[in-house]
């Protein structure tokens, strides 16, 4: 090869290496006979585990201009449970809504129909990557997260639920599904200072007393960040860990490379 021609393969090659093995993208698939679902599929070379992320509210990502827009905690923080930290990053999958379920509500969430849902696209993630698949909820999506948990058993790897549904008054709550049933590790995660009355962090302890067959479990009380605003219940307050998503992510993210109780 003359020395041109060498040189334009090398810089073709360096070009080739620099560039992300695959780009993240919107991926939609059939869930259930005449139902479609989506997800944001972000991959990552080095990762150690799949998150499957599910947001709160009416659920869904927000698409719009070829990206998720939702300010939802786990959505708006995306790029921070993917990057994991320097040793290790994550697969994320953000969990979209189903073309006949466009607004979950509590009730909906636990209902055969959106699990069928949940149990598709972690199959389909699972045929994507052989790595470990974790679900990740957080306020209603606890509620998708657990009801999705015991209905898959082993073929997820753990849970994460954070600003939990769990006031003993709300019928929907998580401890009145059969979490008993979980036998995977589970981290449940709130902010000291969430004011959301269907999601304070002391109620989260009856969701930890229901969880008697998970291997490992542990709560976790976060604090910090800054500014909440809106209603309290929104994910711009501190129900949202707002203005701490890296360091909510990364304590997150540390406890799945290591469950502890």
């Amino acid at each position: 090869m003359h020395a041109l021609g060498r040189y334009i393969f090398l810089s073709f090659v360096s070009l080739w290496m620099a560039l992300p093995a695959v780009a993240d993208e919107l991926m939609i698939l059939p869930t259930r006979e005449g139902v479609t679902s989506s997800y944001w599929w972000m991959p990552r070379d080095n990762a150690r585990a799949t998150l499957i992320l599910l947001s709160g509210g009416s659920g869904g990502i927000g698409y719009r201009n070829n990206q998720p827009q939702s300010q939802n905690f786990l959505i708006r923080s995306r790029d921070h449970f993917a990057a994991g930290n320097p040793a290790a990053a994550f697969n994320v999958a953000l969990l979209g809504n189903a073309n006949d379920l466009r607004q979950l509500d509590p009730v909906l969430r636990a209902t055969p129909e959106h699990i069928a849902d949940v149990a598709a696209v972690v199959a389909h993630v699972r045929a994507k990557s052989p790595l470990p698949i974790w679900l990740v909820g957080t306020s209603q999506g606890t509620i998708s997260a657990a009801a999705s948990a015991i209905a898959l058993g082993d073929k997820i790897n753990g849970v994460v639920l954070t600003a939990s549904m769990a006031a003993p008054s709300a019928p929907t709550s998580v401890q009145y599904l059969a979490i008993d049933k979980i036998r995977v590790p589970v981290l449940v995660a709130s902010h000291e200072n969430d004011s959301c009355r269907v999601t304070y962090a002391r109620d989260s302890a009856y969701i930890m007393e229901k969880l008697t067959q998970t291997p490992i479990k542990k709560f976790i009380l976060l604090n910090g960040g800054s500014n909440p605003t809106g209603n309290p219940c929104e994910a711009l307050h501190w129900h949202g860990f707002i203005n701490m998503e890296a360091e909510a992510a990364k304590v997150i993210t540390d406890w799945i490379l290591n469950p502890q109780p």
